[in-house]
């Protein structure tokens, strides 16, 4: 008797657990579901929740794994951080204009850029498991490529259509600022490359004896590549060293840079001059196209927000 009521004892306290701990866990998925539901601010008639913020920053770091890896991607993360709140509402002001003007995505531009990002990747296992572990799926990143072409649509029409910059104002920059276009020295310069040490050397010593650089490409089937770069950091700075301690026509010994051995063959040396007008104007449209656009870009979103009712939650 003793040996049952011990036995039911036992069962009952194993059942007392397990409803504790099914307690516990339906509680503490009620508390992340809160989370994920909790109000962090109001944009007008809109609400951004905590999954909606969390969701912003996730789809920002899959952007940024194209450009930054590993501590870069997390530093730059951690750079912009505090700026993604106002950033994701600047974006909700921007998204509710597209939406008055009953704006309309091609679905085919959705589609071009999921596949862009696709390509950042070896596989669509790693594609879908990157996705994964942002908490996103693909449907996500659909639906926020979406709401981006919208916003790029309306400031386009909005903004970006009514900027002109006319070649007066092209010609008063350069002359105001002569000195920022004058172009550094510059060296001209061929190589070739190889992953194996030994051709390196072969290569390197049929050149010493005198035969073309061409020639000896075609002889042992490798390309000759035709760069230029100034020494200004345009160039990577092993690369720089060995360019400019040459002379025109001087070939370098093998030197290897990661897994390849490259040889250089200086050809020229263009001294420092100043760029002409002609040569500047590309970069200086840019440059006041791109000013005038975020002047006016900023004019605008201070106009809308003055213009609507925004809420930030304090904890």
């Amino acid at each position: 008797m003793d040996k049952i009521k011990n036995q039911g004892l036992k069962g009952l306290k194993i059942s007392l657990f397990l409803l504790f701990s099914i307690a516990y866990s339906l509680q503490l998925t009620a508390y992340n579901l809160h989370a994920e539901d909790k109000i962090v601010a109001i944009v007008n008639n809109d609400v951004i929740t905590q999954k909606d913020l969390d969701d912003f920053v996730n789809f920002t770091r899959v952007q940024l794994m194209g450009e930054f890896k590993g501590r870069s991607l997390e530093s730059k993360m951690q750079s912009i951080k505090l700026d993604l709140m106002d950033k994701l509402i600047e974006d909700r002001i921007i998204l509710q204009e597209a939406k008055k003007s009953n704006i309309r995505i091609d679905e085919s531009r959705i589609k071009a850029r999921i596949d862009d990002i696709r390509r950042r990747y070896d596989s669509e296992k790693d594609f879908q498991t990157s996705l994964a572990k942002q908490g996103l799926v693909q449907a996500d990143l659909e639906s926020k490529i979406r709401d981006q072409l919208l916003m790029y649509t309306i400031i386009e029409i909005k903004i970006k259509s009514k900027i002109l910059v006319n070649p007066a104002e092209v010609t008063d920059f350069y002359q105001q600022n002569i000195d920022k276009f004058k172009l550094p020295e510059q060296r001209e310069f061929e190589s070739i490359n190889t992953g194996e040490e030994d051709l390196a050397s072969k290569v390197f010593n049929d050149l010493r004896n005198g035969q073309e650089f061409q020639d000896v490409a075609s002889k042992y089937f490798l390309a000759v590549n035709k760069m230029s770069g100034a020494g200004n950091g345009q160039l990577r700075k092993d690369i720089e060293e060995k360019i400019f301690r040459l002379k025109v026509g001087e070939i370098s010994a093998p030197v290897k840079i990661e897994e390849q051995y490259y040889i250089f063959k200086l050809d020229n040396i263009i001294p420092p001059r100043q760029q002409s007008i002609s040569g500047a104007q590309g970069d200086i449209y840019t440059f006041l196209f791109d000013q005038k656009m975020q002047e006016a870009l900023a004019t605008w979103l201070d106009e809308l927000k003055k213009q609507s009712y925004i809420k930030i939650m304090q904890d």
